[in-house]
């Protein structure tokens, strides 16, 4: 099975780490974030990875071309001129009918699997992973009617919505409602879908997600990572690296970065 992680972002949200190294690269613990997506997607059965890259690619494949990964085959594609979020998948070769695509910049568990037999059993185009979160007002909340009367009042309420977890599931068929030679996000190609009648459907998952992209959202990621690695790692016991002990993978990670800058 196909998978397409995004990386080629500048990470802007979390200068000064990013001006040295990309964010997807940051550690969490001693292993950097595109190591804990490429094990789990591995973990799933996604044996064939591609990786978008534009800002300092050199470094992604520095560490990954130096990190053993068992039968998982890796490729990589370069933006000349950045893309956008969807653009690049239209470049990308060989393509499966459905394949998934994600940010390599967050941390989740979500069950790979059971999103991609949705998609499947409901004939989607295009299938995005959706996760709750809720904001707490800290006033009282007046809505006002329109002769300018008190229409409703409530004390502090907490107020939920739907986001998008920067994981999608995408049908072959979909890249060509892609524009050629233009910049195009994921956002403009789910609503392409859906105007062009074509079946998008949402995958709902109170899994743990954390998308990294202020400090303290690294911050929060970096922690609950380090507290439970089996958490997010099923291999935590073995790692794609088996062969190479804990200390000499350290010693790789410090190579790949060095050879790199």
């Amino acid at each position: 099975m196909l998978a397409v992680i995004l990386a080629g972002g500048k990470g802007t949200r979390l200068k000064p780490f990013t001006m040295t190294i990309p964010k997807p690269l940051l550690p969490l613990g001693d292993i950097p974030i595109i190591e804990v997506v490429v094990r789990q997607l591995a973990s799933s059965g996604f044996n064939d990875i591609h990786l978008t890259l534009g800002h300092m690619k050199h470094m992604f494949t520095a560490y990954l071309d130096n990190v053993p990964n068992k039968g998982i085959n890796i490729r990589y594609s370069v933006e000349k001129t950045p893309l956008g979020t969807a653009a690049p998948l239209k470049l990308l070769p060989n393509l499966e009918d459905d394949f998934l695509v994600m940010n390599g910049d967050l941390l989740t568990t979500i069950d790979f699997g059971q999103m991609l037999k949705l998609h499947k059993e409901k004939g989607a185009w295009a299938t995005i992973a959706v996760h709750k979160r809720e904001v707490n007002i800290d006033y009282g909340v007046v809505e006002v009617d329109s002769d300018g009367g008190l229409h409703s009042f409530t004390e502090k309420p907490t107020i939920p919505y739907n986001v998008s977890m920067g994981i999608n599931i995408l049908s072959k068929q979909c890249l060509d409602l892609i524009p050629e030679g233009q910049r195009f996000d994921m956002p403009d190609l789910l609503l392409a879908v859906r105007e062009a009648g074509k079946p998008v459907v949402c995958y709902e998952t109170d899994c743990y997600w954390q998308d990294i992209g202020r400090f303290s959202d690294y911050e929060q990621a970096s922690k609950d990572f380090v507290q439970n690695p089996g958490r997010f790692l099923s291999d935590t016991g073995e790692n794609h690296g088996d062969s190479v002990d804990h200390g000499e993978q350290r010693v790789l990670r410090t190579v790949a970065f060095k050879a790199a800058a």
